[in-house]
């Protein structure tokens, strides 16, 4: 009874750790990546505590232009990795119903599990977290101040600022600044409009993403800060190298809404928080097989979109994204 137990623990831990895998490869992509990163001048990577305004709109719905994929057979993930966790669940299971002796004299030894099984699911654990390691490791780092470096130091800190060398340190906004924000926004801009802001934004938020899909950011760099299109120009670098295609259709923006606003060293600052869902999966270029996401369910999303500008009249540009 004893070793029926020792065998059903390491059957499930087993299980446990490709579950745990298998969803860390699935993780979403679109811009970004699923990441955080960017520049918000002194303030950290804090999940700003309610919207400032609910302006209604309808949703809106946009498919960024790019080459037609060929036909595709609809994909969970990947198929080598739904071959591959089938084989594996199949395998897990019979091996825990001979454990527990429902099965007959198969296996080494009549039943329960054997040195080959063992063997197996130790080979089958080490490739995937191989696999999961090599994905983490091409993520490009990046130096400086940024919201990635905040959210790795744990996620959203209400309250927390990061140091930045020549720039002044502010508290967490409170949701009611925001309104005090933007009225000091207005005084160097008195023709600042918060509804023609969220409007700019989601043309933003379209745009972008088109770029994104096309993996050609030349027709939004003028949207873009220095960092950002160096940030973005370095994923768009690795999806041409590894020859795949990031397809972002049927995007449905939910919501557009100011969350944060202030000023510091001579720029403006406002958040934006996007909710919206779209169809996020992932081509192979040369045979156009789908190898993660999925083209048939759509995926819900909520994002911080940071834009900045010199204080005054002028255009706005994005200068961070926060990834939930």
């Amino acid at each position: 009874m004893k070793k029926n137990g020792i065998r059903v623990f390491v059957i499930m831990a087993a299980a446990l750790f490709l579950a745990v895998a298998v969803m860390e490869i699935s993780a979403d992509a679109r811009v970004g990546g699923g990441r955080s990163y960017g520049s918000r001048g002194s303030r950290s990577y804090s999940r700003p505590a309610s919207p400032y305004s609910q302006p209604s709109r309808q949703s809106q719905q946009y498919a960024p232009s790019s080459r037609p994929a060929p036909m595709q057979q609809p994909a969970g993930g990947g198929f080598l990795r739904n071959i591959a966790g089938g084989m594996v669940g199949g395998l897990l299971g019979g091996m825990l119903f001979r454990s527990l002796g429902f099965g007959g004299g198969g296996g080494f030894g009549g039943g329960g599990i054997g040195l080959f099984e063992i063997i197996l699911i130790a080979g089958i654990c080490y490739l995937i977290y191989r696999m999961v390691k090599k994905k983490r490791e091409s993520a490009p780092a990046y130096q400086g101040p940024s919201l990635r470096d905040t959210y790795d130091q744990g996620g959203y800190q209400q309250g927390k600022v990061t140091p930045i060398f020549g720039a002044s340190q502010q508290p967490e906004p409170e949701a009611d600044d925001v309104g005090a924000g933007l009225a000091h926004i207005r005084q160097m801009d008195p023709s600042f409009d918060e509804n023609r802001f969220t409007d700019n934004v989601m043309d933003m938020f379209f745009k972008v993403q088109g770029g994104w899909t096309n993996r050609d950011l030349a027709p939004v760099a003028g949207l873009l800060t220095e960092e950002m299109k160096e940030i973005l120009q370095g994923d768009v670098d690795r999806l041409l190298r590894e020859k795949r295609v990031n397809r972002l259709e049927n995007i449905a923006v939910r919501s557009v809404e100011v969350v944060e606003a202030w000023q510091e060293s001579g720029q403006d600052f406002i958040t934006a928080q996007i909710y919206a869902n779209l169809l996020d999966y992932t081509t192979d270029d040369t045979t156009g097989a789908v190898v993660d996401g999925n083209k048939t369910e759509p995926v819900k999303f909520e994002e911080y979109w940071t834009l900045t500008r010199p204080v005054g009249n002028h255009s706005w540009r994005l200068s961070a994204i926060n990834q939930k």
